[in-house]
């Protein structure tokens, strides 16, 4: 077609749908799951496959995605409210503020928002931590530059690399990777990255920019939350952390204990995310809800209301599935697979790359790690010893970049 072989027409196609998925979201400012729709329907239709299966691909996708993390988003968005709402989030960071004194206030400001940021979206993280942000530097007179970075850093990196958040557990579901293999080399990956761009950098880069900001902002912000009938420090851990703690225990017991025994058994349906999470929010219910004095009218319209802001999240993530599914089933998959291979090309750097210069266009993390995950996927097929854990955490890592 055009004086092109196949493979290279279906390379081209595949460009100029990615480029104009680009140019939907950045210029003409179209939703991100429209444009993963269209983008998606364009692809289909002009690399050949039959008109009638076309959608029936990117319905496939579509629900292939959100049959599982769909149900993690609702589940995490329901914990993430209850511990908001009760104070648990602030509980956090009051301790490690006063744990880490005036001197490492920043480090204090990095570790609440690792914290924080496992259960909450990175927006609703940042709106609950930010006025402290203003509280500890209106009391210590620490340049908010240097404290806000770290929270900045903290909240960042958990979202991008640290599963149950949309980003890792889509390219999960893309690359057919294990979670709590995921969720403990995330987790080893975060932290670090966490402390060189939050505490480090924001100490380095506070010299320079000191930004002090005005009284009335600061009077307007910095508004002193009652510390009465808070969650306690050592159960809103445990709480957060259970789900964590369940998915990792179970990839351990997969990796220690015979195929049959019967505890390894029991562990793959416990350490189940969909699992793990929903014993997470049982217990929540009690210690975010009922201990703080909630009744069950309270708890319910707090559920209620955190599953409103989830749903465009939601929906993006299934379009993003729809639109990797026609990469897959149009043919442009293979190709670029075969190109991968032949070139000698690391999937693992291919992923980070493809991620990063998304990211660099759109503005959109979870439009970054939709699309390299999906370019990338192919390859893996083609590629068997390549880590699939490792894959989804370059994804990831490049849709951070430049954040």
């Amino acid at each position: 077609m055009f004086g092109m072989t196949h493979e290279t027409f279906l390379l081209v196609d595949a460009l100029v749908t990615i480029v104009g998925l680009v140019l939907l979201i950045t210029t003409f400012k179209v939703h991100p799951f429209v444009a993963l729709t269209l983008a998606a329907g364009f692809l289909g239709l002009t690399s050949g496959m039959p008109v009638e299966k076309v959608m029936k691909s990117f319905q496939d996708g579509f629900g292939g995605v959100l049959g599982f993390v769909g149900i993690i988003l609702g589940l995490g968005t329901m914990l993430g409210k209850l511990m908001a709402d009760s104070g648990g989030a602030d509980q956090i960071a009051q301790t490690l503020i006063r744990t880490f004194g005036k001197q490492k206030v920043h480090w204090a400001m990095m570790f609440s928002a690792f914290l924080v940021g496992i259960p909450l979206f990175f927006e609703i993280g940042f709106v609950l931590l930010i006025p402290l942000v203003f509280i500890v530097a209106r009391r210590t007179g620490v340049p908010i530059v240097k404290i806000g970075i770290p929270l900045l850093a903290g909240l960042s990196a958990v979202h991008g690399l640290v599963p149950p958040h949309p980003g890792p557990l889509l390219a999960i579901g893309i690359f057919g990777a294990d979670i709590g293999k995921t969720i403990f080399y995330g987790l080893i990956v975060a932290l670090p990255t966490a402390i060189i761009a939050g505490p480090i950098f924001g100490n380095w880069i506070s010299k320079s920019i000191p930004g002090t900001p005005s009284k009335e902002l600061m009077d307007q912000i910095a508004k002193e939350s009652s510390t009465e009938n808070l969650p306690g420090f050592g159960i809103t851990l445990v709480t957060i952390l259970l789900p964590v703690f369940l998915m990792l225990l179970k990839t351990l017991a997969d990796v220690v204990l015979p195929e049959n025994n019967m505890f390894r058994i029991w562990m793959d349906l416990i350490g189940h995310p969909i699992t793990a999470l929903l014993a997470a929010l049982l217990l929540a219910f009690y210690t975010f809800g009922a201990a703080r004095g909630f009744d069950r009218s309270k708890i319910m319209k707090l559920l209620d209301q955190s599953l409103a802001p989830v749903a465009a999240i939601v929906l993006i993530v299934g379009a993003g599935g729809g639109f990797k599914q026609m990469l897959v089933a149009s043919g442009v998959g293979d190709v670029i697979g075969h190109m991968a291979v032949q070139a000698q090309i690391n999937p693992i750097m291919l992923a980070w790359l493809v991620a990063a210069v998304i990211r660099v266009a759109t503005g959109s993390a979870t439009v970054a790690t939709i699309t390299g995950a999906g370019v990338v996927a192919p390859v893996v097929g083609l590629i068997p010893w390549v880590n699939r854990e490792l894959l989804v955490l370059a994804t990831c890592a490049g849709s951070l970049i430049l954040s």
